[in-house]
């Protein structure tokens, strides 16, 4: 079904694989070659460095959803910004909903609105359309580069490469500055064969993240999809996939395109952004995977990660032992889930449907559940549904085309567009009840309840077509595989007025005498402090779960209200995962030079310490933090609680550490976590010199009844990066330009 090939690979004609084993006759260099993917084009044409190896990209647009654009916003005000240099997109879809009561959120909004005006931006209002939806409708375009503060910016199917950032990359774009990384590896992700009827882009999917994100073979890559298998999938279904493949851990994607691409733009009135994207005769993948996918069945993710993957029918022959196997591994994390309780009479059962956001709230999915539903329902039990088309224009598609009718008459809820059930902050379901969904996340928490109280709830990832099969079945875990339904095609009326009547498109046209709108809760960054001569740190939290989501660092749901608010935020820091951090991370923010003097003595009883400046700051250790979201506050809110490094074997993926970088928080790696624990000091002599002169292995010590040395390194950083760290943070070093 998926194989990854353990070697490079070149595709020829773009359907020929050979691999990189020294059998293959090409005509090439393997160099050349290299520049023959697609994403080696786009790549070049968006460098600015004129180093192949060292990118600074400049993108075409950005995005942005209401738990974010204030933050960067203020940023790059504080940084110097006086217009959008590029067309900006703030989308109202994840704080649409008043969660903790008050004016807050939509004192969010007013302030977009009022900055779109102001610096020439896209405000998209509440309820209008999904982030990713609008974009992938109005924005996305063959041969592009979006950069958005969403870590679902995917827009690869359409020919546009795209990337979800923190806050502080965006940031960097607003005030004319470049994205910088090392060329990425691309990975060929080659489909064949035809999709059985009632298998959805969630299985594909699912059955992608399930094979490589454990194992890293993507990881912090471009997936690159080509094959014969595309041309048989809708620009749907593809849309489906591709957005899901930031699961993977991948840095961005990008697909083959063609006429089904063209209609799909055209129909949106954006037939002049389509070009046909292909491979050159010889091309050349740093990595490859192969998949058939008439082999690939309807598939569930169970708590707590989308890679947590079986198919329904191994499930269904396995459903004690797999139950208890997740119920243990979640043991681990001090998670007691009773999974067990839903299996009865040899079947799983589910007690909550949703089909929602920029994965299951695309009108072929949701067309493909009202076949399945049409003159049934869900009863008048426990079981309910909801459905959240991803924008207006699909939803008056629903209305007219009868779909929203199927969907009521069962007993479904048909709602606004709206992110809230992929991030926890909406259609929470009672203790120990499970939810099944086709949305991007399952990672605890994503469905609103809080263990860390004793309330807690769990989802299992589907495609919207075994959810609706499920449904019908009363929240009996079925595949849609199993299920007598003729499918029907369904054509798309896209109807731009709902956007041209609705959307505020000020792109080009700053208004700079617009005065921005600030409601009680929006507040500036505080000032944040240079990185000092020498620095002593203290373990305020120790994290050795396998993973460490940003969920985990910051939880979503209702803490989401607070986002604009940094100091009220940062009060949510690692709550739900380690409830006494904050008030540890206070405690050395506390602390005087009377309480360090002792400290730094057992160093300097050692060595002689330079008669400089130092300072104490917290720090964190997870053995890999930062899967998940793109959001800065991961990295923000513990660089408002006093923040100076976080510890880690590995960083689960790029943009985490880049928000350490971009809020000054030293990302240190190191290979022995026995070296110290929670409550350690541990002293960094002439950090400022190390990190100033590209210093590769950092030397600290533990300060205990002994002094013990600890060997740390920083990673690969730019000389910009370097002294965002040196001046303390993005803001900072951007002041000291000025």
């Amino acid at each position: 079904m998926i194989k990854l090939y353990s070697s490079g690979v070149y595709l020829l004609n773009g359907k020929e694989i050979a691999a990189d084993d020294g059998s293959a006759s090409v005509s090439v260099s393997k160099e050349q070659a290299k520049k023959g993917t697609i994403s080696s084009g786009i790549i070049s044409a968006h460098n600015q460095s004129g180093d192949e190896r060292n990118l600074m990209l400049k993108f075409d647009s950005l995005t942005s959803h209401d738990i974010t654009y204030v933050g960067i916003i203020q940023t790059a005000r504080a940084s110097g910004m006086e217009k959008f240099p590029v067309p900006y997109v703030l989308t109202n879809c994840h704080n649409s909903l008043c969660a903790v009561g008050g004016t807050i959120n939509q004192d969010d909004h007013v302030f977009a609105l009022s900055a779109a005006r102001k610096y020439g931006g896209v405000y998209v209002p509440p309820h209008i359309a999904v982030i990713h939806s609008y974009n992938r409708e109005m924005m996305a375009g063959c041969g592009k580069m979006i950069l958005g503060s969403d870590s679902h910016t995917r827009y690869g199917a359409l020919g546009t490469m795209a990337v979800g950032e923190g806050g502080g990359e965006l940031a960097k774009q607003l005030v004319g500055r470049t994205y910088d990384m090392p060329n990425p590896h691309v990975v060929g992700v080659y489909l064949e064969g035809e999709i059985a009827n009632g298998v959805g882009p969630q299985d594909v999917a699912l059955a992608i993240i399930g094979a490589t994100f454990n194992n890293g073979y993507v990881k912090n890559k471009v997936m690159e999809f080509v094959g014969p298998g595309i041309a048989g999938l809708s620009v749907d279904f593809r849309n489906g996939i591709d957005v899901m493949t930031t699961e993977t851990a991948c840095w961005s994607s990008i697909w083959v395109t063609d006429d089904k691409v063209k209609t799909y733009l055209t129909q949106r009135g954006r037939g002049g952004d389509y070009r046909e994207l292909k491979p050159a005769d010889a091309a050349y993948y740093d990595s490859f995977i192969k998949i058939d996918l008439s082999k690939i069945e309807p598939c569930i993710a169970l708590p707590f990660h989308p890679s947590n993957v079986y198919t329904i029918k191994e499930l269904q022959a396995n459903a004690k032992d797999i139950l208890a196997k997740t119920e243990e591994e979640n043991k681990k994390t001090g998670l007691n889930l009773n999974l067990g309780l839903k299996y009865r009479n040899g079947k799983i059962w589910a007690e909550q449907a949703v089909i929602a956001g920029c994965a299951g709230g695309i009108f072929e999915n949701i067309m493909a559940a009202a076949d399945i539903m049409k003159g049934k329902n869900i009863g008048s039990g426990n079981f309910t549904m909801s459905i959240y088309p991803e924008s207006q224009p699909t939803f008056l598609e629903l209305v007219k085309n009868g779909a929203a009718e199927t969907f009521m008459k069962a007993g479904v809820l048909v709602r606004e567009a709206f992110c809230g059930p992929c991030f926890g902050a909406g259609d929470t379901p009672a203790n120990n009840e499970l939810s099944i969904r086709h949305v991007t996340r399952n990672f605890m928490n994503r469905e609103g309840s809080k263990p860390n109280e004793g309330q807690i709830a769990s989802v299992a990832l589907m495609d919207a077509r075994s959810i609706a099969a499920s449904a019908v079945n009363g929240g009996q875990i079925t595949s849609a595989l199993d299920m007598d339904v003729k499918y029907g095609k369904y054509n798309f009326f896209f109807d731009k007025s709902i956007y041209d009547n609705r959307v505020y498109d000020g792109t080009g046209k700053p208004s700079a005498d617009t005065e921005l709108t600030f409601g009680p809760n929006i507040k500036d960054w505080p000032k944040m402090p240079a990185l000092p001569e020498n620095l002593l740190l203290k373990i305020v939290s120790f994290i050795t779960d396998p993973v460490t989501t940003t969920d985990e660092l910051i939880p979503s749901g209702e803490t989401s209200s607070y986002r604009s608010n940094p100091l009220k935020l940062a009060e949510f820091t690692l709550s739900r995962k380690d409830p006494g951090y904050v008030q540890r991370a206070k405690d050395v923010m506390k602390m005087t030079s009377e309480d360090i003097k002792p400290l730094i003595n057992k160093f300097a009883a050692r060595c002689t310490l330079p008669a400089v400046r130092y300072s104490c700051g917290s720090a964190i250790y997870a053995r890999k933090p930062g899967d998940g979201s793109a959001r800065e506050q991961a990295a923000s809110c513990q660089r408002v609680l006093g923040a100076s490094a976080n510890f880690a074997l590995e960083y689960a993926t790029k943009r985490y550490r880049s928000n350490l970088i971009n809020w000054g928080i030293l990302p240190f790696i190191i290979t022995d976590e026995s070296a110290f624990s929670l409550g350690s000091y541990i002293f960094f002599p002439q950090i400022k010199k190390a990190v100033m002169e590209k210093t590769e292995t950092i030397t600290g010590y533990v300060l205990g009844d002994t002094v013990t040395e600890i060997k740390a390194t920083l990673g690969e950083l730019t000389d910009s990066e370097r002294q965002i760290l040196i001046d303390g943070c993005l803001i900072n070093y951007y002041a000291q330009e000025k």
